[in-house]
């Protein structure tokens, strides 16, 4: 009797390991299928981005933006550098408005423009996932510091933008912003000085 529900029970012992087996290796290959697919749209993604960047046409071009500490409208300072394949500018600003305090326009040119965005490219200036909704509201942050952005941009608009503070709300950019500040305000032989106006370091 006993030998016979043996045999009875070793059939049903096989199925049941057999379908475990079978559960493990499905779940393994859609988890290596969805990761797979996830590594590779963000490579794909990545690629774009440095395109983008090392992109020389006349129509494009890249552009830090720094806020300082929110305090009273008259005391409130930022600034802007905008670089393109046929100009450098910077402008500093008073107040929430913008209002205008110095701007220098310099030429640039293509090649001078490439060994600069290359150098960006090399700094990881577009490393890091943009931002969404709440996640991108920059609004109130690092009250006491810093904000910096940093944005590609095609015919003036940007391209992708990417962030970080000077405080603990670190933001979308996973770069060194120290590194890739002191790269663009380079590129304004001024800029030091107008800084100094203003008090606002990179």
């Amino acid at each position: 009797m006993k030998r016979g529900k043996n045999s009875q029970l070793l059939p049903v012992i096989i199925i049941v390991v057999v379908v475990i087996i079978s559960v493990a290796l499905i779940v393994t290959l859609v988890r290596t299928f969805i990761l797979g697919n996830g590594s590779s749209n963000q490579q794909q993604q990545q690629n774009s981005d440095e395109a983008a960047l090392l992109n020389t046409a006349i129509d494009r071009g890249v552009q830090m933006t720094i806020r300082g500490e929110i305090t009273a409208d008259e005391k409130f300072r930022s600034y802007r550098i905008t670089i393109t394949p046929n100009s450098r500018i910077m402008t500093t600003y008073a107040g929430y408005l913008d209002q205008t305090i110095d701007k220098v326009s310099l030429e640039n040119n293509s090649r001078a423009y490439e060994e600069f965005v290359y150098a960006l490219n090399r700094a990881g200036m577009v490393k890091g996932n943009s931002l969404t909704g709440d996640g991108d509201d920059t609004r109130g942050l690092c009250a006491r510091g810093k904000i910096l952005e940093f944005e590609t941009l095609q015919n003036g608009r940007s391209v992708k933008r990417l962030w970080t503070t000077t405080c603990k709300d670190k933001g979308s950019l996973q770069a060194n912003a120290s590194q890739l500040s002191d790269m663009f305000l380079a590129q304004i032989p001024q800029g030091k000085q107008l800084l100094s106006k203003i008090n606002v370091s990179k």
